[in-house]
Parts: structure tokens; C-alpha cells; sequence
């Protein structure tokens, strides 16, 4: 029985749509970071002494820090976006398909 399910949801339109979106979404999220990050360490290898000059005179806080800390909410807004799709429009598809199939 399950088996037959199984392969309805594959043959489903909606099921394809869903994948190809989903991966899509998870795609253009994991590159959006993975150019954040090595452009961090790119800036880490290359402009050390542009990262670790103060941000104002008198202080200890260089420009890295705040750039590291920018890249740590980033990663955390990136995942609340998908989750907030996620949970939305994937799961609305998610149901369309269960009841396309059991129905």
C-alpha cells in the first residue's frame, strides 16, 4: 500500500515542483553564504591589517569583529527565510500533494 503511495508522489506534478523549488531555494542560500564566508576568510588572508584596524581611535574593537558578528546574524536570518518559506509555501504544497494522492 505504501509502496503505491509512494510512487504517486513521485509521478506527481506538484511533488516535482516542490523538489525543484525547494532545491533551488536551498541553493541560492547555501551560495549566498558560502560567498559571505570566504570573502571573510579571503579578507583574513589578504587585508589582515584592514580587518584588525580600530574602529575608532581609542578603542579595541577592530572592523573584524563586527563584520564576523554581521556574518553570525546573517547565517541566522538566512535560516529563519527558509524556515519561514519552509512552513509556508513548502508545506502547502505538502498538503496539496498528500491529498491529490490519498484522494
Amino acid at each position: 500500500m505504501n509502496d503505491v503511495i509512494y510512487q504517486r508522489i513521485e509521478k506527481s506534478a506538484r511533488f516535482q515542483e516542490l523538489v525543484r523549488k525547494r532545491q533551488t531555494f536551498a541553493a541560492i542560500l547555501s551560495l549566498i553564504m558560502l560567498v559571505l564566508y570566504v570573502g571573510f576568510i579571503l579578507l583574513i588572508a589578504f587585508a589582515p591589517g584592514w580587518l584588525g584596524t580600530p574602529l575608532h581611535a581609542g578603542t579595541t574593537v577592530t572592523r573584524g569583529i563586527p563584520i564576523g558578528v554581521g556574518l553570525i546574524v546573517v547565517s541566522f536570518l538566512l535560516t529563519g527565510v527558509y524556515v519561514w518559506r519552509a512552513n509556508g509555501e513548502f508545506d502547502r504544497l505538502t498538503k496539496q500533494i498528500l491529498s491529490e494522492v490519498k484522494g
